[in-house]
């Protein structure tokens, strides 16, 4: 067995065992506080006091009729932008009813629009609150919370060009506001003010909570993925699942089930899904309490983040402004918070993994080449050219050296003849004939090595990010995120019945086009060289593309057409170059070979 055919099963073998990991690994898709902040502050202490069963009823517990009639028959004020629609309640002006316009559940036309917030009552439950924790001088029902009724102050309607005001007065001296404002994305801005028109001092402090009534419906649970909550905490983020939420220790503030930081600026936090997102976001220099609490016997999760307390005298008015994102985690939406808004590290709610270092500027070009083609396909043709023609370097000088070692067989195999049985002194010839010619025999394996972070980011960029959600390419091709849907079970479309739904056993064996193409372009590249006289090796290499088909058959159509453009590449490349150093290959003579030797095999 030559130095080079071993440098090439090594790599592919490498290659193969590393995908087929990640294969397995990562499968394709298939007594807490109504008022969170309830707790009593005083006014030169941001911490609540102690929770007691006393203060309030537990919050997201399982509602009762009557609870969920009086939320459902509450009245609404509606939310209507280019890309939202919805209402706000006016029980507890809780935002829990949000539409994504531009995004659709399924990829039919006629698939209904994604719904993000739902109110309380609903499967699934999950909306934002906010309000004000009492201090000195004030009891729960004197601030408000999950239950006020407001009042509309104004417009009746939210809009991008026109913010809704709430108000309730608590008849005691106090009347509090809340301005919501909403830009053309999903940045919601929220005001909160309250006005002291009493004879006393009081003290409060604000609070915006996300609840969440039980885990995500289509949560996929991926090791590839992060879903669940997340937080800033200025310099440190922290990613959790909500496995961990459960199992959160008591705090001796905040209760049981509780996480609680104390976060002196540029933090936020909230709750990530695959495609979605909703975090509560603190003005940048704003410090505040981050608590992430979950309530066992109500299976509810919560984000909050508290502020510090303020303190009321007489005739004053104080207010507090902070952010709330809800909606589609969009790139370029989302760096525009980070470069523009100044958001910390906002980008980073896109799980970008370990291989951020390539996950980031590969989908950087991906997103750019889309922008001036138009087609996340094509673009991810152009991608791969890129990346090829930067790795061209490393390509050369190993094809070169293929070449050259081509060029040294006759010599190689004087020196096995004289060496005989002794491998020690064959190896030893070995080297000093490459040393002489320098060559380096492990340069061969070196473009598929570089390939394997290049795959795997690529794989990560295209399962996590929102934009290759239902994008087209062409023809059958509707949707890269998700596998060829065409079948060779139904040859292709023109047998009148479908092909098997995704994770069935047949499935495995449903290969569409684009697989078919990725096996093919694999054997011919093998064809660059004479198949190895080894029968192991012979084995090999005749089962490789083929295992290969099958095993990327389900995985995502834009990383199948990327592996396909790579073997093009590869294959035009490698011809060219070692033609140039004065090997030319004999594809056609190879292919040939190939099948001559099965015959004698039969025979």
């Amino acid at each position: 067995m030559d130095d080079q055919n071993k440098n090439l099963i090594l790599a592919t073998a490498l290659s193969f065992a590393v995908i087929l990991v990640w294969f397995l690994l990562f499968p394709p898709p298939d007594q807490p506080l109504e008022d969170p902040n309830a707790p009593a502050v005083t006014a030169d202490n941001a911490q609540p006091a102690a929770i007691t069963s006393s203060t309030a009823a537990p919050v997201g517990t399982t509602p009762s009729t009557a609870d969920t009639a009086e939320q459902a028959n509450a009245p609404r004020i509606d939310i209507e932008t280019d890309r939202l629609s919805g209402s706000i309640s006016l029980l507890g002006g809780r935002l829990d009813d949000l539409k994504l316009k531009d995004y659709r559940e399924e990829l039919a036309e006629d698939s209904p629009i994604v719904t993000f917030l739902s109110p309380k009552g609903q499967p699934h439950a999950y909306y934002a609150l906010y309000g004000w924790a009492p201090g000195a001088g004030l009891d729960l029902d004197t601030v408000p919370g999950a239950n006020t009724v407001w009042s509309v102050e104004g417009n009746d309607t939210l809009s991008e060009t026109a913010p809704v005001t709430l108000k309730w007065d608590n008849g005691t001296g106090l009347t509090f506001r809340r301005t919501i404002a909403v830009d053309e994305d999903y940045l919601f801005t929220v005001t909160q003010s309250v006005e002291n028109t009493g004879a006393g001092t009081v003290s409060m402090a604000p609070y915006g909570t996300l609840t969440r009534h039980g885990e995500p419906e289509d949560l996929k649970n991926f090791f590839i993925l992060h879903e669940g909550p997340m937080r800033q905490l200025a310099e440190e983020r922290e990613d959790l699942d909500y496995d961990d939420m459960q199992d959160f220790g008591a705090d001796p503030v905040w209760g049981a089930g509780a996480s609680v930081e104390q976060v002196p600026a540029n933090g936020w936090t909230g709750f990530t899904d695959h495609f979605w997102m909703a975090m509560l976001i603190p003005q940048n220099d704003q410090p505040f309490t981050s608590v992430l609490r979950y309530s066992a016997q109500a299976d509810t999760y919560e984000a909050i983040a508290r502020f510090p307390t303020m303190t009321l005298a007489p005739g004053e008015t104080q207010e507090i402004t902070s952010r709330l994102f809800a909606g589609a985690k969009e790139w370029e939406t989302i760096r525009n918070y980070q470069n523009e808004d100044g958001i910390h590290r906002f980008l980073d709610t896109i799980d970008w993994g370990w291989f951020f270092f390539l996950t980031k500027p590969i989908f950087w070009l991906l997103h750019n080449l889309n922008v001036v083609i138009g087609n996340m396909g094509w673009s991810i043709i152009g991608l791969t050219i890129i990346i090829k023609i930067v790795v061209f370097p490393l390509a050369y000088k190993s094809y070169a050296s293929m070449a050259k070692m081509k060029e040294l067989q006759p010599q190689m195999e004087k020196l096995k003849e004289a060496a005989g049985d002794d491998r020690q002194k064959m190896q030893q010839s070995m080297m000093e004939l490459y040393k002489k010619e320098k060559v380096n025999p492990a340069s061969g394996c070196l473009p598929i090595l570089i390939q394997i972070p290049i795959f795997f980011s690529l794989y990560k960029v295209i399962f996590v990010t929102l934009e290759l959600r239902h994008a087209p390419w062409a023809l059958w091709i509707n949707d890269l995120s998700a596998p060829d849907p065409s079948s060779i079970l139904n040859l292709f479309g023109l047998l009148p019945f479908l092909p098997p739904e995704p994770g069935s056993m047949l499935a495995i064996i449903s290969l569409g086009v684009l697989p078919i193409l990725l096996g093919i372009s694999m054997w011919l590249q093998q064809k660059l060289n004479p198949a190895p006289t080894d029968p192991t090796q012979q084995m090999i290499f005749a089962w490789m593309p083929w295992v290969f088909m099958f095993m990327l058959g389900s995985f995502a159509s834009g990383l199948v057409l990327y592996w396909i453009t790579n073997n093009v590449i590869t294959f035009t490349q490698q011809y060219l170059i070692m033609r140039s150093h004065g090997y030319k290959p004999d594809v056609f003579g190879n292919i040939k070979g190939s099948f001559k030797r099965k015959e004698k095999a039969k025979d």
